[in-house]
């Protein structure tokens, strides 16, 4: 009475029956999951401790790894065809050229025999762009850290963006602007500078317009957003815990940009410095409608005169020959170069600091 009744393993004893599936010998469960088509459960279930999907031949992740190694390759192939096309343009004038290409400072590639060399106009292009970036870099540091530790937020904004939109100005623009408006003011300045530093060499006697300071002081204006930008962002990549520890310690906000903000961003203020003398030294338009149009080596800047590569081509590629034009262009397999190695050793810079790059992106 009352007794209850044995649980047997055999549904026909009349005993509470037992799951077969723990009678199975090892290693059954594992080869119904493989007929099954899921490895990681038994009979296909979907669920915890299943196995991760297998891999597509052709996916989105290959896809577009393929499309960005193409973009890149198709880079190097242009660059490369820029090259290769200077090259084969340049060496036949190059050949008939009967002077030094180098060290003469002359242009008469149209005459017989032709004539002609790039010192002139390869001083030209490094001395604007190195007074552009000497007048261009103080500033353009100064309203960066002014935007970014200085003012408040919404007028940082504003200003930033107006500065900015000096980059979208047309270079024709700034050109036109400096041949018939600036240039009165540069000649005055120029005649004050020589009045009262005229016993440095830069500083010399006139006629003063169309002069290396005028193309200098245009080129600087242009070049002004490039490197404002480029530090005002460097700048915002400080970590704030750099910032918050100096001023803890009693720095002053200068003392804390001296500091921590400085050395940190001091990579990226050089690549900024060198792509904005990339801009520099490519300028067309608005040195040929600012410079006096001479080919002669001079360190006097106030003096109607100077010249570039760029602006040279602007100039005579109209009238040339087939000499001049390929003269023309072997200078500008030279600009080509310089702007190259200019470009390579600011990425390099850029580059040099793992922590920078990692910050930036």
């Amino acid at each position: 009475m009352g007794d209850t009744p044995q649980r047997s393993a055999h549904a026909g004893t009349g005993g509470t029956p037992v799951a077969t599936s723990h009678e199975r010998p090892a290693g059954a469960s594992a080869r119904v999951a493989e007929r099954s088509g899921n490895p990681g459960r038994p009979g296909g279930e979907l669920g915890g401790g299943g196995g991760l999907p297998r891999a597509r031949a052709f996916g989105a992740e290959r896809a577009f790894r393929g499309l960005t190694l193409a973009a890149g390759t198709t880079v190097l192939v242009i660059i490369a065809a820029i090259a290769i096309f200077l090259i084969a343009k340049a060496v036949p004038a190059l050949r008939a050229d009967t002077e030094s290409f180098w060290t003469f400072e002359g242009w008469f590639p149209n005459d017989d025999p032709p004539k002609f060399g790039i010192g002139a106009l390869a001083f030209g292009t490094v001395l604007s762009s190195l007074l552009a970036l000497l007048v261009a870099v103080p500033v353009a540091l100064g309203i960066a850290l002014y935007l970014t530790h200085y003012a408040p937020r919404r007028l940082g904004n504003g200003l930033g963006f107006l500065i900015d939109l000096l980059a979208a100005v047309p270079s024709v623009v700034f050109g036109l602007w400096g041949r018939d408006y600036f240039a009165g003011p540069v000649a005055d300045l120029s005649a004050w500078l020589n009045n009262y530093f005229g016993w440095i060499p830069i500083f010399g006697d006139g006629p003063y317009g169309n002069s290396i300071l005028l193309g200098s002081l245009v080129l600087a204006i242009m070049v002004l957003p490039i490197v404002t930008s480029l530090s005002r962002e460097v700048f915002r990549q400080t970590p704030t815990a750099n910032e918050e520890a100096a001023l803890a310690l009693g720095a002053t906000r200068w003392e804390m940009i001296r500091t921590a903000v400085l050395p940190y961003g001091r990579p990226g203020v050089i690549a900024a410095v060198m792509l904005g003398l990339g801009r520099a030294l490519g300028e067309t338009i608005a040195l040929a409608l600012t410079l006096g149009s001479t080919y002669a080596i001079s360190f006097n800047i106030l003096q109607s005169g100077g010249n570039s590569i760029a602006a040279n081509i602007a100039n005579r590629f109209a009238e040339a020959n087939d000499t001049g034009r390929g003269a023309l262009i072997a200078s500008g397999l030279v600009l080509f170069a310089i702007t190259l190695i200019v470009n390579i050793t600011a990425r390099a810079i850029i580059y040099r600091r793992r922590e920078f790059t990692e910050s930036a992106a």
